[in-house]
């Protein structure tokens, strides 16, 4: 079997290819590089380029004759969406539709898509299943409810399979050291927090006055190598069911940003520096899954998603990047 994975030199794609390549797939990462690092392709072949352009893919997709797409690639920071929302529209939505395209007319009939609990905005009720509202407020959450509607439209009119995974706080490294979260300007909270320890300068608390059990937001954080194993389990079930599938992907169980700090604190036995800042726009208060569905579906359980799991591995990557 071959499959193409589309920013597979990202954070969640290059764990997602590793673990592929070691269940025996023969795997194709396509990635611009714009914030990925040919140095997290340790498996599989790579070819440098964006989703988006259609004679690449053309050229591509004839030749290696793929059975499966794994779309990871897209522009995923949620204040830069709210700052530059066309060029989310443009990246997200626009190239994606030239990948199904060429997908449709190469036959490829399975497709697994990366989503994001973004699409939900607000939460009306936690843990958020499947079925909550979808309500996204900021041009992120926005790009990838087109994504999952695209998807949708596809499947009726060309038959098209696939699974949509909502992701919602992608966390951890790898525990070999081989690969971790390396984004350049770093958003995620785990990766700042670990670096304010490690530089002594603090980070910003984004807002300590939310309707929260400490006034700071809370979050559900998955693992990265849980992550891969349900790309790897959701691309099976739409092959062996020829069926199509939304799921959500998180622990089930939320931390708001000042426990995080109190773990990682617990974790390090250092001091995690910080301060109060304003809130982020476009920022939910809270977003916490329901796995229900993947572990009753999919068989899925997110076995390293201890929040102790997911700090210790951070912190080792950290002090010890390879890019």
């Amino acid at each position: 079997m071959k499959v193409l994975i589309t920013g597979g030199a990202g954070y969640i794609g290059s764990h997602t290819n590793k673990y592929f390549v070691d269940k025996g797939i023969n795997t194709v990462v396509l990635d611009d590089l714009s914030d990925g690092h040919v140095e997290s392709v340790i498996a599989g072949k790579f070819t440098k380029g964006s989703f988006g352009d259609a004679e690449l893919l053309e050229k591509l997709f004839a030749e290696e004759k793929f059975d499966a797409i794994i779309h990871f690639a897209a522009f995923a920071s949620v204040p830069d969406s709210v700052a530059r929302p066309a060029r989310y529209y443009k990246n997200n939505v626009t190239n994606m539709q030239t990948l199904l395209d060429c997908c449709v007319t190469h036959g490829v009939k399975y497709f697994v898509f990366s989503s994001s609990a973004s699409i939900f905005g607000e939460p009306q009720y936690t843990p958020m299943d499947e079925d909550h509202p979808q309500k996204p407020i900021n041009p992120y959450g926005m790009t990838k409810l087109i994504g999952e509607k695209m998807l949708a439209d596809y499947e009726r009119a060309y038959g098209l399979r696939y699974c949509a995974f909502r992701y919602f706080c992608a966390a951890g490294a790898s525990q070999d050291g081989l690969l971790g979260e390396a984004h350049n300007p770093e958003t995620h909270l785990i990766p700042v927090m670990v670096k304010a320890v490690l530089n002594n300068k603090p980070f910003s608390v984004f807002g300590n006055d939310y309707s929260t059990q400490d006034g700071s937001c809370i979050r559900d954080f998955i693992h990265v190598l849980d992550l891969a194993e349900a790309h790897w389990l959701g691309m099976k079930y739409i092959m062996e069911h020829d069926c199509s599938d939304c799921f959500n992907l998180g622990s089930g169980t939320g931390f708001t940003v000042l426990e995080m700090i109190k773990a990682l604190q617990e974790v390090t036995g250092k001091k995690v520096p910080y301060i109060i800042a304003e809130r982020r726009e476009g920022d939910p208060a809270s977003l916490v899954a329901s796995k229900e569905k993947a572990k009753e579906v999919l068989g899925w359980q997110p076995c390293n998603s201890d929040i102790h799991t997911i700090l210790t591995d951070a912190w080792a990557w950290e002090n010890n990047r390879r890019y």
